[in-house]
């Protein structure tokens, strides 16, 4: 009788616990690149994915780039491997990302909300249509997201840390 009203009292906390706010920390360098860049920048990305699912709290922090930072964004792809973009955290002149897009510092800080209106369409092999920020919420908790600071020394990226991955 015991387990079973353990049991009860476990499945009626199930919905409380669904609603929790999920927080996910990446640190960023030149290694996680691919190819892998040899570096002295480094970078922490931190997220608050809304327990709702409705929108993500970002933070991307970053300093010590060697080139002229041009852009910074969420990528769709799995360690190891280069994905599209996205989501678009900050631009520039030189790539000023969708309007809106704020502004990249040489070195600091950018903050801001992702909503569904942020997430761009992957290519159509992958199944990630503009708007699905559901989807990406899933790809960021299962790593097979990344978020990457890029310079115009290394176009590809300088740095770049793997979301969701232990």
């Amino acid at each position: 009788m015991k387990k079973l009203a353990l049991a009860a009292a476990l499945l009626a906390a199930l919905p409380a616990w669904a609603d929790r706010d999920i927080i996910i920390e990446t640190a960023l360098t030149g290694f996680e690149e691919v190819p892998s860049v040899s570096t002295r920048a480094r970078g922490e990305f931190f997220l608050r994915i809304d327990g709702s699912g409705q929108y993500v709290n970002y933070r991307l922090s970053y300093s010590n780039l060697q080139g002229q930072v041009r852009q910074a964004h969420i990528h769709f792809a799995q360690t190891a491997v280069n994905g599209p973009i996205v989501i678009w955290l900050c631009g520039t002149s030189f790539n000023p990302g969708p309007e809106g897009t704020q502004p990249c510092p040489q070195s600091g800080t950018v903050s801001g909300i992702i909503t569904s209106s942020n997430v761009l369409a992957a290519p159509a092999t992958q199944l990630l249509a503009a708007g699905e920020l559901s989807e990406m919420i899933a790809a960021m908790r299962a790593g097979a997201a990344y978020v990457n600071v890029h310079s115009d020394l290394s176009p590809g990226g300088e740095i770049r840390g793997q979301i969701g991955r232990q």
